[in-house]
């Protein structure tokens, strides 16, 4: 139980830490792509690269978090033939449908070209791409294993990797290639996407090795427990080759959970390619031409989004370590443990988006000036940043979904919101312009979590405790005050106005974090957890 305890902050931290690693690292490697490449060279890079997300749509099926939910079942139930037939199958699916769709596309890969490349000099950054998909199943595959086993290291570590070997490769290649043509350093730097998965890939399956060595022994260990020793025997069949019946049904569960996620990619991937057409429409209707609509666009998506997202990688470690966790508590059928760690998930999912979101609300125009100089952007991300609070809350209620079985439900949830999303920003624009494309995002946001919340509350029901919102309120009032009267002094004291910000800012997030230590809510919340 005390190792249940442990493993689900501290996994979270280990992802975050290694979220922010890459983060950075993928901030210096698109500098290096944009400094090498220019313009040119990464128009081509972005025409070649929709084919990426496809691929590893097909390949996965979902079976990421199918793999963690199940290993984490199995684990909790002590099934260890179970664990092993999972990855086996996994494995056997991913690398057979990989293999078929790479040597297909490559086949394929002129008339493809003409089909999806505006420029055909994108066409060699396309092929340098396609042999990523074996590598990303089989990674995919290993990932989940150890996404199920609540041991997060890996998964960071890894992640490191890869992006460290693909900057050094970038630096490396791309000019060599250079003098040879825009296309064919285009196509390198896509090959140290590949190579770059490769040395992530090699890194995860030492580890899987060592892994299973280390248990092997373990269980080989003359101090065995009295457990151990009774299911020896069970061990010796887990040594042995699956029926066929057997890997049938683990192959029937894998895609149970799978499918529905292939789906639910899918059509965020059709909703991603309208959603451009359909908000510069829905402007022109509103009396917006072309040009000027374009602009206001690039303004939302380009702009505010991109600020609004960058926190959220703490959220996505949070769900990618909450899902095992829940499913092994589901299988244990401890339902103390499910409304513990859900408790602990919203309580941190507040504790995190409230001062980002109140940060983004409060400088929202002085941001947008000091990193794009642009005002107008900043008076989109002050209408969205209040409503996104609310995406901090749907990412653990998904995972917890999913973490029970849910599947489905978090599908339909998800096409439903997307599409009553898409149909409030379409009417909404078309009568209030660019802001009422922001109001429609904010109706989808609203309307998923309520989705979820609701399926959640009738599933397990759902109970918080409201003193720590109060004093987390109180941090934030504090928080808001400081940061607030620090920027107006600096501003009055003719400081520029990155400085301002960048101290401002600081003295906020400084003022917060202390009345958090203050009240102890982070050692009472999380304390015995790290």
């Amino acid at each position: 139980m005390r190792e249940q305890e442990t493993s689900f902050i501290r996994g979270t931290v280990v992802l975050t830490a290694a979220a922010l690693v890459t983060r950075i690292l993928g901030f210096f490697g698109s500098i290096l792509l944009a400094r090498y490449l220019g313009p040119e060279g990464i128009g081509l890079l972005m025409m070649a690269h929709p084919l990426v997300p496809m691929l590893i749509t097909l390949t996965s099926l979902g079976l990421p978090v199918a793999i963690s939910k199940l290993v984490a079942e199995a684990e909790a139930l002590g099934d260890t033939a179970k664990v092993r037939r999972i990855v086996q199958v996994s494995l056997m699916m991913t690398i057979s449908i990989s293999i078929v769709l790479t040597l297909g596309v490559f086949i394929g890969a002129k008339p493809i070209a003409a089909l999806i490349l505006a420029d055909q000099r994108a066409y060699y950054a396309m092929l340098a791409i396609v042999p990523i998909a074996p590598i990303v199943a089989v990674s995919a595959v290993l990932k989940g294993y150890f996404r199920g086993k609540q041991n997060m290291k890996p998964l960071a570590v890894s992640d490191v990797i890869e992006n460290t070997v693909q900057i050094g490769l970038i630096a490396a290649l791309v000019q060599v290639l250079l003098p040879y043509g825009i296309e064919y350093a285009a196509a390198g730097a896509m090959l140290c996407t590949v190579l770059g998965e490769c040395s992530g890939l090699a890194y995860l399956s030492l580890m899987y090795t060592l892994h299973r060595r280390k248990s092997a022994h373990k269980r080989q260990s003359p101090a065995l427990s009295a457990q151990l020793r009774d299911t020896q025997s069970q061990h010796e069949t887990d040594l042995a080759p699956s029926s066929f019946r057997e890997k049938k049904r683990t192959l029937l569960e894998l895609l149970q959970i799978g499918l529905p996620f292939t789906g639910q990619g899918f059509i965020d991937s059709i909703y991603r390619a309208i959603k451009p057409a359909l908000i510069i429409k829905s402007l022109a209707i509103a009396g917006i031409g072309t040009a000027v609509a374009t602009k206001q666009y690039g303004l939302l998506v380009g702009y505010a989004f991109p600020l609004l997202v960058f926190p959220t990688f703490i959220m996505h470690s949070l769900s990618t370590a909450l899902i095992p966790s829940i499913s092994e508590a589901s299988a244990g059928n401890n339902p103390k443990l499910i409304h513990e760690r859900m408790e602990q998930a919203i309580r941190l999912a507040f504790m995190i988006g409230a001062p980002c979101t109140l940060t983004l609300y409060l400088w929202a125009e002085p941001l947008t000036i000091v990193v794009y100089n642009e005002p107008e952007a900043g008076r989109l991300l002050k209408l969205l940043a209040p409503f996104f609070l609310l995406h901090y809350f749907e990412a653990p209620l998904h995972a917890i979904l999913l973490g029970i079985g849910r599947v489905r439900t978090v599908m339909w949830n998800f096409i439903m919101s997307t599409l009553l999303q898409s149909i409030a920003m379409f009417i909404f624009g078309s009568e209030w312009g660019i802001y009422g494309v922001a109001a429609g995002i904010n109706f989808g946001l609203c309307l998923i979590l309520l989705l979820n919340f609701i399926a959640l509350a009738k599933q397990i029901g759902f109970a918080i405790e409201l003193r720590p919102y109060a004093k987390m309120s109180l941090s934030l009032l504090f928080m808001g005050i400081c940061g607030q009267g620090a920027y107006a002094f600096l501003q009055n004291e003719g400081y520029a106005l990155q400085w301002a910000l960048i101290v401002s800012v600081t003295v906020a997030f400084l003022i917060y974090a202390m009345s958090l230590t203050a009240t102890r809510l982070l050692t009472r919340s999380f304390g015995r957890d790290l």
